[in-house]
């Protein structure tokens, strides 16, 4: 059974904070009921009718008060449910909940929980500072399409644009800060690009581009848009060195596109932080280089360098690649997995662990997009840069996504919390929805993961809505039946009350009362 480093099952530690929330949120709205019943109270003590005059006033409702009341509420409460539900599939949350938890709580005093569980536990389970994960960052995709010869030519068929804004502002900020960011004094096409990288408009982007190059015929940052925008085919975009090996790799001149790659890696090694050893294993693995992947790896798949899906999903495949041609499930079932598969296996689960979204655009059980040109590790976004381009390469080796298919989702019992204590990982983050919100188009549904369970509210909603529906339905076919249900049923809910009046008459003053009644 496992355990983290501080000795508590992972299982006791996720119901522990379930308990927590669930107390949390029940003291909440005890309160509330108690101060309902507090002004209903007040309100029945100064009506002019008083306790015993409002049992006669209930006794004179006829049964198309009770229809309309039951079908208004019913009604009420189905507006609440599509609205908390379309919420919930928009923003991954109840809205009431949120509301309640930003505001009103504070106010009752309740305290968010916060789970500290794995937040210092290291993949060995030695305790060790974690980094904070409020924020998630944003990488850029090493293997990002060309705008004008790819993206543009994806809107001009579908009418929908593959990028988002915040994607493209990215983009904007990384351009300006690699081209200008070392500069103490901007020279006139800088600050000409500076703005053309802002501008939402493709054509004013290339007007700008157009106008630092009249200034200057060596502004190297108007020729690299020039080449991402500008070019309809990959043959106009080639241009500088990196994005040179990348139209050498579209247009099928592989080896020519590894010795770029190879070449940069080796003259510019600062250049890493550009993962361009993510092109090459995907340029090595369509060539068949498998060798040379294997290489790559071992370099790159340390345990003190970041990981990534092209990292950890390519070690899976090669180790995939070895037993998947002749591996049977039911063989496997009845002899046990040899070591090889294990290996595997546990290769498989380890890339899981670390993007489970992948699996899904593997096996085709998700549709593709084209990628973002950013990526969040370990969210949808990276999910789908990944997939869209290493999809052949497993398609290619035999039987790798029947062995996916069989074992993929066998980490899911390994990781049972997995916002709260990973196995080979750290825990996953939980903010990687809104992210990939930000980064991938409206029309793609973005993938999240822990899959969330329905918030409270919705299935009181959703409850009440068909509670009082079956009410008004009754009422309306029964009148004179549920009519009688309705008065004894008021009548008992108001007798606590008329009793607990009784007794603070003869402990209280009228004065007292009076003044009540008047605020």
């Amino acid at each position: 059974m496992a355990h983290d480093s501080t000795g508590n099952n992972p299982q006791s530690v996720g119901f522990t904070e379930k308990l927590k929330s669930w107390l949390s949120w029940s003291w909440t709205y005890i309160c509330f009921i108690w101060f309902g019943m507090v002004l209903i109270m007040i309100y029945v003590l100064r009506s002019p009718l008083k306790l015993q005059e409002t049992s006669v006033f209930l006794n004179t409702l006829t049964p198309k008060f009770y229809v309309a009341l039951t079908g208004t509420s019913s009604l009420i409460s189905g507006l609440i449910l599509i609205f908390e539900w379309w919420y919930f599939r928009k923003y991954g949350t109840s809205f009431i909940e949120q509301v309640s938890v930003s505001h009103l709580r504070p106010l009752l005093g309740g305290v968010e929980s916060s789970s500290t569980s794995g937040l210092f536990s290291s993949v060995n389970g030695d305790a060790e500072p974690r980094p904070s994960v409020s924020e998630c960052k944003v990488w850029r995709n090493p293997l990002n399409l060309f705008r004008g010869a790819e993206y543009s030519r994806y809107t001009w068929v579908t009418g929908k644009e593959p990028l988002t804004y915040y994607d493209m502002n990215l983009s904007a900020q990384d351009h300006q800060t690699f081209f200008t960011g070392d500069t103490q004094q901007l020279r006139p096409e800088d600050a000409v690009m500076q703005k053309a990288w802002r501008e939402r408009n493709p054509q004013a982007r290339i007007r700008a581009a157009y106008q630092a190059i009249e200034m200057n015929h060596e502004c190297a940052a108007a020729y690299v848009l020039l080449a991402e925008e500008e070019a309809t085919t990959i043959t106009e975009a080639e241009f500088i060195v990196r994005r040179l090996a990348m139209c050498a790799r579209k247009l099928g001149r592989i080896k020519e596109a590894v010795k770029m790659m190879r070449d940069l890696m080796k003259e510019f090694p600062l250049l890493g932080m550009l993962n361009i050893h993510e092109n090459l294993l995907e340029a090595l693995l369509e060539l068949q280089a498998y060798a040379d992947v294997q290489a790559v790896l071992a370099k790159y798949d340390d345990i003190s360098l970041p990981k990534s899906a092209t990292i950890c999903y390519t070690s899976a495949l090669l180790k995939a690649r070895a037993v998947s041609d002749k591996f049977s499930p039911e063989a496997a079932s009845r002899r046990g997995l040899s070591t090889a598969e294990m290996n595997a296996v546990e290769a498989i689960h380890r890339a899981v662990e670390f993007n489970p979204h992948v699996p899904k655009y593997l096996l085709e059980m998700k549709s593709l997009i084209l990628p973002p040109e950013h990526i969040l590790k370990r969210g949808d976004s990276e999910a789908v840069a990944y997939a869209f381009f290493h999809l052949q390469h497993w398609k290619r080796a035999e039987g790798a996504l029947n062995l996916l298919h069989c074992t993929w989702e066998g980490t899911f019992r390994i990781i049972p919390y997995p916002l709260e204590k990973g196995h080979l990982f750290y825990p996953y983050p939980g903010c990687t929805e809104t992210a990939d919100r930000e980064l991938l188009p409206s029309f793609h549904e973005v993938s999240v993961y822990p899959k969330k369970e329905l918030p409270f509210f919705i299935l009181f909603t959703a409850g009440l809505c068909s509670f009082t529906a079956m009410l008004a339905m009754l009422t309306h076919q029964f009148p004179e039946l549920m009519g009688v249900f309705a008065k004894a049923f008021f009548s008992t809910l108001f007798a606590p009350l008329g009793f607990f009046a009784d007794k603070m008459e003869s402990f209280m003053p009228s004065s007292f009362w009076h003044q009540l009644t008047r605020i």
